[in-house]
């Protein structure tokens, strides 16, 4: 619907009693200066603006500038750092520090055999237990690791897909230990397996498996636990992949709407499910493009879940979205200047309106982060929050004609992607399992489109390097430096010896026939259509570990091997 004056007024005052009506905090929202400052900015009254109804108003439909009235007033992003290594008592103690350092919440990074569903004592795991992240076997090493952390009270966010509904089970068993209420219980899983087929490649089954996972366990914390969010629909993989802006924006947005058509064949109300959705984006170093990108992504969303998925609340409208600064844009070499960087990304996420934050440390690229760069890269989100002003204003950047060009720019882009996703699905005339959308993200996976197209884009990036085009300093300009070398986090290989005797210790001290009947139940409701989330907490309560509930049901279900393409 086109705007003209008199409707953009009637939005300023629907905006004014949103505003007036909702809280805020107790802080001072001048400038450095002692200037008062507006909530927000528009055009003057009286003036038509064309394309104004794309842009709109804080917290109001489309959502361009953000999904609430007040902005950052009502309450800033959640500092939610990504951290783990070692075994679940180092990590925890890790947690204490970035708690007690003003994180508003924790982010658990696991370990590459957790992530592909193995045992720290599977061969397959030798010299990785640890390593990229904490070693998660059972639901004793998440009492471990939450020891001291009241999961009542803290939001807790899990990256993990491939075997992320199990080790989500393991978490609700460590609460239950704690007394928490389950249906209390607020966070973040992420569950995304479509990113994986496309770019991380951390899959144990087929997709159709993995869907009916995901769907029953949509389907169980709507019923037992409705604060939480079982999806969190990831492009940061796909960025950190090699994607451009645009792609990274789309194929996340097209999974969003896979899920979306997930629930509604599961007979699900989209007013009911679709607020249990949230979104993982990348913040890379060109500011203002990252800036439109979440600009766009929520506009996007909000237009589809109404127009197409007819959603009609405001909150199954919202796009809601945690923000990692790009850990692909650092560098071994001359890392000091990585704290730039990261700082950059993260203003980026601010003034595109991020839920939540994570920032990087300066040394990934070498290593885990020590504790010295963990607390620089917390404090760089502190800075920005309490001392450069930019939580006083909703969207300031908002009527800019560069970056309302660019937010504009990407959207386009993302509908002619969109577009051909559904192509690939045989379009909305013919009859699908789940849907069009999901019909052709399932096909482009198949063919390899998804990760084609990232490719293609990587290969362009990097000739621009080579050839000079693009520049990354300390790489291929300022190459003189006087940085001397980072003292890193090294993880012990006695990680690895400690976690496997630990896990011994366990497997010998458990009720093994009722390891046993939990994981024959758990097959038998594999092979039928029951909701599996029940019996995979039986299981978790038992002792069973990760690497066998998810043999159990890779012998149930098959492995999958990704088609070789040439």
């Amino acid at each position: 619907m086109l705007m003209d004056s008199a409707d953009i007024e009637a939005g300023r005052e629907r905006w004014q009693r949103r505003y007036d009506a909702a809280r805020r905090r107790d802080a001072d929202f001048s400038t450095l200066s002692g200037d008062d400052v507006d909530p927000v900015y528009g055009p003057p009254p009286g003036a038509d603006v064309p394309g104004f109804e794309r842009i709109g108003w804080p917290g109001e439909f489309p959502y361009t500038r953000g999904l609430y009235a007040t902005g950052y007033r009502g309450r800033t992003w959640t500092i939610r750092q990504f951290s783990g290594f070692g075994n679940a008592q180092q990590t925890n103690q890790r947690y204490k520090m970035l708690l007690g350092a003003g994180g508003g919440g924790l982010s658990v990074a696991f370990d590459m055999p957790t992530l592909m569903g193995r045992d720290s004592d599977d061969e397959r795991s030798l010299g990785e237990v640890g390593h990229c992240g904490v070693a998660i076997d059972s639901a004793a090493d998440m009492d471990v690791l939450f020891d001291g952390i009241p999961l009542a009270d803290v939001t807790t966010s899990m990256t993990i897909s491939g075997p992320a509904v199990p080790v989500f089970c393991m978490y609700l068993v460590a609460a239950e230990r704690q007394g928490a209420d389950l249906s209390t219980l607020d966070g973040t899983l992420q569950t995304d397996i479509f990113k994986e087929y496309i770019a991380q490649k951390e899959w144990l089954f087929a997709p159709e498996p993995h869907l009916r996972l995901i769907g029953d366990l949509m389907e169980y914390c709507n019923a037992e636990i409705p604060r939480y969010k079982p999806l969190s629909v990831s492009g940061y993989h796909i960025r950190e992949a090699g994607s451009t802006a645009a792609q990274e924006l789309a194929f996340t947005l097209a999974d969003g709407f896979g899920y979306v058509e997930l629930g509604l064949s599961r007979g699900m109300d989209v007013n009911t499910f679709a607020p249990g959705l949230s979104f993982f984006f990348d913040s890379h170093v060109d500011f203002f493009e990252e800036i439109a990108k979440f600009r766009a992504a929520r506009r996007i969303w909000a237009r589809w879940l109404r127009d197409r998925y007819g959603a009609t609340s405001e909150k199954a409208q919202w796009l809601r979205f945690h923000t990692q600064t790009a850990g692909v844009s650092l560098t071994a070499q001359q890392p000091y200047n990585n704290v730039v960087r990261t700082a950059v990304e993260a203003l980026a996420a601010v003034l595109g309106g991020t839920n939540s934050l994570h920032t990087n440390a300066l040394d990934e690229t070498l290593a885990l982060p020590t504790e010295q760069a963990a607390e620089i890269a917390l404090r760089t989100q502190a800075v920005l929050m309490e001392e450069t002003g930019v939580t006083n204003v909703a969207d300031p950047l908002g009527g800019s004609w560069y970056v309302e060009a660019l937010t504009d720019r990407i959207e386009q882009q993302a509908e002619q992607i969109f577009a051909r996703i559904l192509t690939m699905g045989g379009g909305d005339d013919v009859e699908h399992a789940i849907g069009p959308m999901t019909s052709g993200i399932l096909r482009g996976i198949e063919d390899g489109w998804f990760t084609g197209e990232i490719a293609e884009s990587a290969f362009a990036y990097q000739q621009a390097l080579e050839k000079g085009d693009k520049r990354i300093v300390g790489v291929n300009s300022h190459l003189n430096t006087v940085s001397k070398e980072l003292d890193i986090l090294r993880v012990s290989h006695e990680v690895e010896v400690e976690q496997k005797a630990l896990l011994a210790r366990r497997r010998d001290g458990r009720d093994e026939p009722a390891v046993r009947a939990a994981l024959a139940e758990l097959v038998a409701v594999a092979g039928g259509d029951g909701n599996m989330i029940p019996a995979m907490l039986t299981a978790c309560r038992a002792e069973a570990t990760l690497g066998e509930i998810c043999s159990a049901l890779r012998d149930t279900w098959g492995a999958y091997t990704e088609p070789a393409r040439f």
